[in-house]
């Protein structure tokens, strides 16, 4: 019996107008055995750069000259389905990073990371999962949504697509759940729970977790500071 193939680490372009801050992520990223396909300084590079080197993650600086990596953030999205876009921002309650939730991006990391926490994040999103902190994203969600604009781009379909059970998974993905605490909560295998999540991101056209979030509040599924 053969083994399973070691997991491929993910290719990854780095987007910051400090020079400094991507010398550093590079060699951080490398040293661990995470390839560095490509570096931009500001977002219109970074666009460029995605659609010719098809990186699977790209980290994002939100505040740059020429574009801003919201804007990226959209554009390459649109061109790339299979990306991933993890936002990189010096305040963790910020509205940038919010809105960047809001239209796609797969989590944030704060410029101060750890090496270790920096490539565990890489490599989480890098298999098309979200990386959430639940109390921070919560505490962003909760700031910011109840005086977001609802439009097209912030809430992508109507929940009546839902069943009433995949209502309460959406609820309970807003407040944070994993899929092992969704199980256990609903009673239900994790198996059928990641289908009924699944189920849900084809409806509402979800990219990840993160996007869920800021739903299920945007929706009124889940309150603010409900427990």
């Amino acid at each position: 019996m053969t083994s399973a193939a070691p997991e491929r680490a993910p290719r990854v372009l780095i987007v910051d107008d400090q020079t400094l801050i991507r010398t550093g992520f590079r060699l951080i990223l490398t040293a661990r055995g995470i390839e560095v396909v490509g570096e931009a300084a500001d977002g219109a590079e970074a666009v460029a750069a995605a659609v010719e080197l098809k990186p699977d993650v790209v980290l994002m600086d939100i505040r740059m000259p020429t574009m801003d990596g919201l804007e990226a953030t959209r554009r390459i999205l649109e061109r790339a389905a299979d990306c991933r876009v993890l936002m990189l921002t010096t305040f963790d309650l910020d509205r940038y990073v919010y809105t960047a939730l809001s239209i796609g991006a797969s989590g944030f990391l704060l410029k101060d990371v750890t090496p270790e926490h920096l490539a565990a994040a890489v490599r989480l999103v890098g298999t098309g999962d979200a990386l959430l902190a639940p109390q921070i994203t919560r505490r962003l969600v909760e700031r910011y949504a109840a005086e977001a604009e609802r439009t097209p781009d912030t809430v992508p379909a109507d929940l009546a697509a839902l069943t009433p059970r995949e209502r309460e998974v959406l609820t309970l993905l807003g407040r944070g759940l994993s899929n092992t605490e969704l199980a256990a909560e609903l009673t239900l295998s994790e198996a059928t729970v990641k289908s009924h999540v699944a189920r849900i991101f084809a409806k509402l056209g979800l990219r990840d977790r993160a996007q869920a979030v800021v739903l299920a509040y945007e929706t009124g599924l889940v309150a603010p500071r409900e427990r």
